[in-house]
């Protein structure tokens, strides 16, 4: 990456102050060779996979630049795309995807079924400061949630196994913890274990659980750096470097006709609901924590004192430099200016310490939890980082999901619904198929769908030049125009909610 042109143009387009982000990916690189990665791809070699997208490079022939063709940009677009599909409860199936403008990227994913307690997990979890924070969070957060929902006295039984079982069951899992954090983090989570046997508690509640586990989450990225330091006067590169970039969350459960959705940052739920007119209308559930919040500026002139008013929010950043006014790791936020001269400015020097340091904290990790009963008429979930939202609004993203879902029928083979059906009725479905023909997606999974129309659509559908330009662009040229998108659609079963006692 070349440095100079990089800090021009993150210095007005990423999220976090572009020279303190370039000293924390120089110190992830220089402390990260091969053998020695935060997190490593489970494969025999390291695609790169999780990390980032392909290299763009625009060939040359004779000097002049060859953009990708269509089939090249459909690979492009396809390459980190899944889907899972469910044979029961209120889920029929999901896609999900992403892709880079970072390199490497800083956006992860991670979805999970809970084995012990009922429920479906889907994150999205969008990085600053380099990969590290959102790629922890990514790893742990669910177990953090799955191991808040148990009941006292399955946790008590879990506590008690050796070795024990996993809590959830991990879907699209491509990237390993290196084995040094892995015990780290497994002792973390034992303790967090012993914690919850001692908490207070009314029964089991998902709102209070998902708020708790990432609190809890939060506050271990801290301890793990501040603890050891405090024992030893030692400081792991790897511990402090998650600690000190950060990312923000999306996280859903979702139980049968139960949805909860919490949110730390600018990521965004939004729920794609059809009306009796057979009119696509967009639930947006989450609310940003950013400058457009103004109950969030409340929020934060009131932690401060009023000689802070105009110096805690500058340029719509929180003390001049972070965009989302709340989010995991980041601690130098956090942190108190003692402890930020001890631990990190050894590591990235005087920048560590943001101007007009008086008051820590100014950012906390606490979610806003969000509740909506499913009804039959809502019909799929889209949970996506800033990088579709800055390209698209909820109700566009909505409608070429509802276009999708009428035209990817055409990937399967027409199946007649019942086996005593009249040729009047199969002649009704034949024509039902071939004028729904018109609207066949090109791709399949819907995630990819959104991710395409939100490079190269325009008001007339996709340009396919626009497309090849900015997915040809380097990593620091691509920054000043999208940044990483990461996107999961979540489709529910009418016909169960249709079921299930109101």
């Amino acid at each position: 990456m070349n440095c100079s042109s990089t800090n021009l143009i993150l210095s007005t387009c990423q999220k976090l102050d572009a020279r303190f982000r370039h000293k924390i990916i120089c110190n992830w690189t220089t402390h990260h060779k091969p053998d020695f990665r935060y997190i490593n791809d489970c494969t025999s070699t390291y695609t790169r996979l999780f990390h980032s997208s392909y290299r763009r490079k625009q060939s040359q022939k004779d000097g002049i630049t060859v953009l990708p063709s269509p089939q090249e940009v459909t690979i492009i677009l396809r390459k980190n795309e899944f889907n899972k599909e469910f044979t029961s409860g209120s889920v029929k199936s999901y896609d999900s995807n992403q892709l880079a403008s970072n390199d490497p990227i800083e956006d992860t994913r991670s979805e999970a079924q809970c084995k012990m307690t009922p429920g479906l997990l889907m994150g999205i979890f969008d990085g600053h400061g380099g990969p590290a924070c959102a790629q922890v969070i990514s790893k742990r957060l669910l177990n953090y949630v799955a191991a808040s929902l148990l009941p006292l006295d399955s946790l008590n039984k879990y506590v008690q196994e050796n070795p024990r079982e996993n809590l959830i069951e991990s879907y699209n899992d491509r990237v390993e913890i290196v084995q040094d954090l892995k015990l780290v983090y497994e002792n973390s989570f034992k303790k967090y274990l012993i914690e919850l046997i001692d908490l207070p508690r009314d029964g089991t509640d998902v709102r209070s659980s998902l708020e708790h586990a990432i609190m809890k989450l939060d506050n271990d990225l801290s301890k793990e750096v501040v603890e050891p330091f405090k024992e030893t006067g030692d400081i792991d590169p790897k511990t402090l470097s998650v600690a000190l970039s950060g990312a923000v969350a999306c996280v859903s459960h979702i139980d049968g006709p139960h949805l909860y959705v919490a949110n730390v940052g600018d990521c965004n739920a939004v729920l794609g609901t059809m009306t009796e007119e057979d009119e696509w209308v967009a639930k947006k559930i989450t609310k940003e924590h950013n400058s457009e919040n103004f109950d969030e500026l409340k929020r934060i002139w009131n932690e401060h004192p009023e000689s802070e008013r105009k110096t805690v929010i500058r340029r719509d950043r929180l003390l001049g430099e972070l965009a989302p006014l709340r989010s995991m790791g980041d601690f130098r936020y956090k942190w108190p200016t003692e402890l930020l001269k001890n631990v990190a400015v050894p590591m990235v020097g005087q920048k560590a310490i943001p101007p007009n340091y008086h008051t820590p904290p100014y950012l906390t990790a606490k979610p806003d939890v969000y509740y909506h009963r499913l009804t039959p008429k809502d019909k799929f979930l889209i949970i996506a980082s800033d990088g579709l939202w800055d390209m698209m609004t909820p109700l566009q993203s909505v409608k070429l999901v509802g276009e999708h879902m009428k035209g990817k029928v055409f990937f399967n083979p027409l199946k007649l619904p019942r086996k005593n059906i009249q040729l009047g009725d199969i002649n009704e479905l034949l024509n039902h198929r071939k004028e729904s023909l018109k609207s066949k997606p090109k791709d399949r999974n819907a995630a990819t769908h959104l991710i395409r129309h939100a490079i190269g659509g325009t008001e007339y559908g996709v340009d396919h030049s626009r497309l090849a330009h900015l997915l040809s662009l380097s990593s620091d040229v691509s920054r000043m125009f999208r940044d990483d998108i990461t996107v999961t659609v979540v489709y529910f079963d009418s016909e169960f909610l249709r079921q299930c006692p109101a």
